[in-house]
């Protein structure tokens, strides 16, 4: 099962706090770190980013999207420092441009966010470049999703599905987790999942279904400023998470009957006598 970091836009536009949260991941025992990247002026309308928002950059939604947003000097810096720490690193892209600017990087992943689940364009262009792509499923009907799946298996680009609910924080009750063997029935493939509930046991129950992949906030303090903070894991707590779910990954062994060699042993001793 991989596992990864999400560090989206946690960093508050602050490299050094990114910085810290790929060591956090990596001493967590994540294998890769996910981080997110949009044009603003694409992805927002104009009227959209002139509405009036209080934060640490300015008063509109468009200072708050800046103060943000990390540009190729701070992509260019996290590539260098997750080589050094030993972690992988991608990102998931909210537009066409972005993509072409994370393709600069020599990244061995993708992700289609929810939210852009029906860009087809995005979905395109993200499948021609043939790196495995993990495809969020949240807010999005299954003939939406099918149109997406269709996309990859044309181009032959390898993907998994991450079931996911795209509330923050997510209610466990929402968790919806039969959906996990339901979307691996449906379109035969493997599926992830990328939670935004506060704690780790519905985690752990995705773990317990077979997931392929978990994806999960990290930060440093939930109570940061940020509308993902609070859907999100603190270092310690999701290194308490990634045991937990190595530990039922492990468990969960290949559902074939087997007796081991210290059941036969055990067996010896307490079998009837007759």
């Amino acid at each position: 099962m991989l596992i990864t970091a999400e560090i989206g836009i946690n960093h508050n536009g602050d490299l050094s706090i990114a910085k810290q949260l790929i060591d956090g991941a990596k001493s967590a025992g994540a294998d890769l770190v996910k981080f997110q990247k949009r044009t603003i002026e694409s992805v927002y309308s104009k009227e959209d980013l002139d509405k009036f928002r209080e934060s640490p950059w300015g008063t509109t939604n468009r200072d708050q999207k800046l103060g943000l947003e990390f540009g190729i000097n701070e992509f260019t810096e996290i590539d260098a420092y997750c080589k050094k720490v030993g972690i992988e690193w991608f990102a998931s892209a909210w537009d066409t441009e972005s993509q072409n600017f994370l393709k600069q990087f020599n990244t061995s992943k993708n992700k289609i966010a929810s939210a852009m689940l029906t860009h087809l364009d995005l979905a395109n262009m993200i499948a021609d470049e043939k790196k495995h792509t993990f495809i969020s499923t949240g807010m999005h009907t299954l003939d939406e999703i099918e149109k997406v799946v269709e996309i990859f298996r044309a181009k032959n680009c390898s993907f998994e599905l991450m079931h996911t609910v795209s509330t923050y924080p997510m209610k466990e009750e929402e968790a919806n987790l039969l959906m996990i063997p339901s979307l691996r029935t449906k379109f035969n493939c493997d599926v992830g999942y990328s939670g935004h509930e506060v704690g780790r046991a519905v985690s752990v129950g995705a773990a317990a279904l077979g997931i392929s992949s978990l994806e999960r906030h990290i930060t440093l303090d939930r109570s940061m400023y940020g509308s993902d903070q609070s859907a999100s894991l603190e270092v310690e707590g999701f290194k308490l998470m990634v045991n937990y779910v190595r530990t039922v990954a492990k468990a969960l062994g290949d559902g074939v009957k087997k007796i081991t060699d210290e059941e036969i042993n055990i067996r010896k001793k307490l079998s009837p006598r007759i």
